[in-house]
Formats: C-alpha cells, sequence, structure tokens
C-alpha cells in the first residue's frame, strides 16, 4: 500500500465543501491521516484552527480526488506542510459526537485514516501562516487529542510506540 503523494503541490489550500463528497447516509466523507516518525516513536499533530489544540491533518475527500488516501495526502500537505507515504489504511472511523453537536454547518462525519511517513517537511506550505507542527511521543499526542475521540481511534489504530 505505499503509495506515494505525487500530485502538483499548490501553495493554496482548498476551502468550502462544493466539491465534498458525502456517504449515502449523507455523512461527510472526511480523509486524515496519522504522521508517524521512522523509528515509530513520534506522531505529527498540528494546531487546530477552530478549536485550539491539537489535531491530526484531515479534512473533506472531494470530488476530484480518485481515492481518500489522495485526499489524506492533499490535508497532510496543506495543514502539516508534509510529503508523505501512505504505509497502512487505518480504516474507517464513525463520528463519535453526540446528536446535539451535529448542526447543518457541522453534519455527521465518516473519517477515513492513513498512517503515513513523512519523506519532507517543507518549510512553508498552504496553512503555515495559521498552523504550527510538532513531533510529540503517544503519551502527549493522547493529551492533546483528548477531546477527540475519532482522532484518539486513529491514532491507537497506528504502529506508534506506546
Amino acid at each position: 500500500m505505499a503509495q506515494t503523494q505525487t500530485a502538483d503541490l499548490s501553495m493554496e489550500a482548498r476551502v468550502g465543501r462544493a466539491n465534498q463528497r458525502y456517504s449515502d447516509r449523507g455523512e461527510r466523507l472526511v480523509s486524515g491521516v496519522v504522521p508517524v516518525s521512522p523509528d515509530r516513536y513520534y506522531v505529527l499533530v498540528i494546531q487546530s484552527t477552530r478549536r485550539g489544540g491539537w489535531v491530526l491533518p484531515k479534512g473533506g475527500w472531494e470530488t476530484d480526488e480518485a481515492t481518500a488516501a489522495d485526499a489524506a495526502m492533499r490535508e497532510a500537505w496543506e495543514e502539516a506542510g508534509i510529503i508523505s507515504r501512505v504505509t497502512r489504511d487505518l480504516g474507517a472511523i464513525p463520528d463519535m459526537r453526540a446528536s446535539s453537536q451535529v448542526t447543518n454547518q457541522a453534519p455527521r462525519a465518516l473519517y477515513q485514516f492513513f498512517e503515513v511517513a513523512v519523506e519532507r517537511e517543507e518549510t512553508t506550505w498552504p496553512e503555515a501562516h495559521k498552523r504550527k507542527r510538532q513531533w510529540v511521543t503517544y503519551p502527549q499526542a493522547v493529551q492533546a487529542l483528548a477531546g477527540r475521540p475519532e482522532l484518539l481511534e486513529a491514532l491507537n489504530r497506528s504502529s506508534v510506540l506506546r
């Protein structure tokens, strides 16, 4: 499953949901990555732009992207500035929010995460002006992602060393 990022890397992040894919049940299809260091001791997290704190790179799978992995690697580039290679499909993760948290602006989502090997970290990337990134250990990642059960599930499915 070693799929490497090959698309042209735009310095402009995609915005909006006009080209967003949805499941047959109306769930927004979201793709994301768990970037793991070569020694599997660290995971890369990025600053959230909406909630503060730290998250994993993720975002909507769009209609012009052939696979969820393509979308995940684009999100990794836009949000974290990494050139990556998919090493493992971590599977589908359902939205774990309470029904009261689901709105028209934040519809229920179905997440598809991939473990990736980071081939390069660029110094400039589309969202560098609004996000920082940092490598953290598993315990630090668990603490950072505590409020996001879907991200914790992706982390726990990865091969990062506990």
